[in-house]
């Protein structure tokens, strides 16, 4: 069966499934859709992979976090020896974590966990210059993009990404404000700084 059979097939086994009609919401959805990619009814998951992507951010300077800089490195090593929140979440959930290095400042020792695909140490101050050139910004998507076919390659069947950096939020906020044209008050409080 092709991919749209599979789907209608799955919708349907759905709907016969012992609950109320659509009562699980989006989860239904998700997994009508995982079937359809897996090309079976019941679709399956394997182990997942979580990459966290680790960059400094030079908005820092501007007093935006109540933790300096430095706390990035350190949180990244932390992550590698397995004592973050994300490592024991990924443990219960089968997940393997990998740390990809796109702009932490220092060098990071050699692990298995850890993809060093630098593209600068650390960004501008988005405050006063831009973070990065759209050619670093390319290369730090594409870093992301080799991490996931990595995290694949190694088993992985089911993905997950999150950010690590002192500053991260206020440039999360940054691009989420800029991509939606909102004002910054309508996506950021004041955090932590």
């Amino acid at each position: 069966m092709g991919y749209q059979e599979v789907l209608q097939a799955a919708r349907e086994r759905m709907e016969r499934l012992t609950k109320p009609p659509r009562s699980l919401g989006h989860l239904e959805e998700v997994a009508v859709r995982l079937a359809a990619i897996q090309g079976r009814l019941k679709p399956e998951l394997g182990p997942g992979a979580v990459v966290v992507a680790a960059a400094d951010h030079g908005v820092v300077a501007e007093g935006v976090s109540a933790y300096p800089q430095e706390v990035t490195y350190q949180m990244v090593l932390n992550f590698l020896r397995g004592g973050a929140a994300i490592n024991q979440l990924a443990q219960v959930a089968d997940c393997r974590v990998y740390v990809l290095d796109v702009g932490v400042k220092g060098d990071l020792p050699q692990h298995p966990g850890l993809l060093k695909r630098k593209v600068r140490p650390g960004t501008g101050n988005l405050a006063r210059e831009a973070a990065m050139t759209l050619e670093e910004a390319e290369k730090a998507l594409l870093a992301g993009q080799e991490a996931a076919r990595i995290a694949i390659a190694q088993g992985a069947t089911l993905l997950a990404a999150g950010d690590m950096g002192i500053g991260n939020t206020t440039a999360a906020s940054a691009l989420t404000a800029a991509l939606l044209g909102l004002p910054p008050e309508a996506v950021v409080g004041r955090g932590t700084g």
